[in-house]
């Protein structure tokens, strides 16, 4: 109904493609449920979770770090195997969204345009297919950046073969684990890829209807502990919101935050350096109890 309803506004092709990619997880009724086809498939999940959360969002959207222009390109390329467009895409229309979060120009609002809609119809929506250059001035100076951008598609059909090529190559060298090319694409490039569709999608939709709100934000932003447990931390939402430049969105110990805890492991190998944190006083403001959403965000918001 969402999509329907903004039917002049869809790209089809792109809604083809999403459907095709939930279409491909049916295959799990023909190919192989061995562990170690479960195992890659979480494994490759989580990994590209991180690539979405530290680099995508926290580096690229938010330069919650720094670390080298190899690793940049590291984080960007492991990225794009999420399937999820381009690091300069991703990382514009974030921008936006902090700037008009939950107003009418928000691209993927719940209060503004339904939970559907917010979830994933903004996705194949003509209006947000290009990248916002205006927005990521400050990354357009890397041409390996935006040759990851203009192959996106190429680089998820290497992804694609690659990891049939994987399965096959265990069919022969580990025939026990009873792996193959099939059952590992349905697994991986299908399964694991859909998951984690959602589990980003969820931070625009779910992180911002249901859930706790620490701070007084004029978005509906919310903290949500099942939100951050998909998406390795990006649930803090509402923390987030408040103080967005932190490459940590878990506020206190209990809040758990995984990617921020590898980007610690990382700056210990020296691969990531300056790794932005939450100042004193906002770490002790976490501490003070639970403010009531406001009753409804309806205004523009640029800052």
């Amino acid at each position: 109904m969402s999509v329907r309803q903004k039917a002049d506004q869809v790209v089809w092709t792109r809604l083809i493609g999403l459907i095709f990619m939930h279409l491909g997880c049916l295959g799990l009724l023909w190919v192989s449920w061995s562990a170690t086809c479960i195992a890659l498939a979480i494994g490759m999940y989580l990994l590209r979770a991180f690539a979405l959360t530290a680099f995508y969002h926290r580096y690229f959207s938010h330069r919650a770090f720094k670390t080298s222009r190899w690793f940049q390109f590291c984080g960007a390329l492991l990225g794009l195997t999420a399937l999820q467009k381009g690091p300069l895409w991703w990382a514009a229309h974030h921008r936006h969204h902090h700037r008009q979060s939950d107003a009418s120009h928000d691209v993927h609002s719940p209060i503004a345009h339904g939970f559907l809609w917010a979830h994933l119809g903004w996705i194949v929506s003509k209006s947000n297919s290009n990248v916002r250059l205006e927005l990521i001035k400050d990354w357009l100076r890397f041409p390996e950046l935006r040759w990851l951008e203009r192959n996106s598609i190429l680089v998820a059909a290497i992804f694609a073969g690659l990891v049939y090529g994987a399965g096959e190559l265990l069919s022969v060298l580990a025939a026990n684990l009873s792996v193959d090319g099939p059952s590992l694409v349905v697994w991986v490039v299908f399964v694991s890829t859909v998951a984690l569709y959602h589990a980003t999608y969820s931070v625009n939709s779910i992180a911002h209807l249901f859930g706790q709100r620490r701070f007084p934000t004029r978005d509906n932003s919310r903290n949500n502990l099942f939100v951050a447990l998909l998406t390795l931390g990006e649930g803090w939402h509402n923390n987030h919101h408040h103080y967005q430049s932190s490459a940590r969105q878990g506020f206190v110990w209990w809040e758990i935050d995984i990617s921020y805890y590898c980007l610690l492991l990382l700056a210990k190998l020296g691969l990531v350096w300056d790794v932005r944190t939450v100042p004193q006083h906002v770490m002790l403001s976490a501490l003070t109890p639970v403010v009531e959403p406001p009753a409804s965000v309806t205004t523009d918001q640029s800052h």
